[in-house]
């Protein structure tokens, strides 16, 4: 459901209901089905054991997904010795872009990403089906949203 606010205290939006409370996100920002799509697929990735990901462990795996799958780093440094000379084969630093500060298009193809190379190497479990499901079937009630307000 789509609501706009077209004042303070004042907004519009299909099937809004007098005396109820509704959750907004902003349109241009990550979701919360989102969050919990992206986290799903990575416990379901890591659980699956396809991947060929070196990990340490399940938090080092959901790192790795957003700098390989993801958008990646949000900054790189130049490692230097003590005396300010750069280390031996050009060695960086990177500091991984937070999930939290991914846009919503971000979100998108980061999932989209996954989702595919899942795919690729197989993974086909009943969880991983289940959230496929889900996703369509959420596709499916936007779709038939955007028909019922274009007319």
């Amino acid at each position: 459901m789509k609501i706009l606010v077209t004042g303070p205290g004042e907004f519009s939006g299909d099937d809004l209901k007098v005396g109820k409370y509704y959750n907004a996100e902003l349109a241009d920002e990550g979701t919360e089905r989102q969050n919990k799509t992206f986290h799903a697929l990575i416990q379901c990735y890591w659980v699956s054991g396809c991947h060929s990901y070196n990990a340490r462990n399940y938090k080092h795996f959901r790192e790795l997904m957003k700098l390989y799958l993801g958008a990646g780093t949000e900054k790189y440094w130049s490692l230097v010795n003590d005396d300010g000379t750069k280390c031996p084969n050009g060695r960086i630093a990177y500091r991984l872009k937070s999930w939290g500060d991914y846009t919503k298009k971000e979100r998108q193809l980061t999932i989209d990403n996954i989702i595919s190379e899942m795919f690729q190497v197989g993974v086909n479990t009943p969880r991983f089906n289940e959230i496929l499901h889900g996703m369509e079937e959420r596709q499916a009630e936007r779709e038939k949203e955007e028909s019922l307000n274009a007319q």
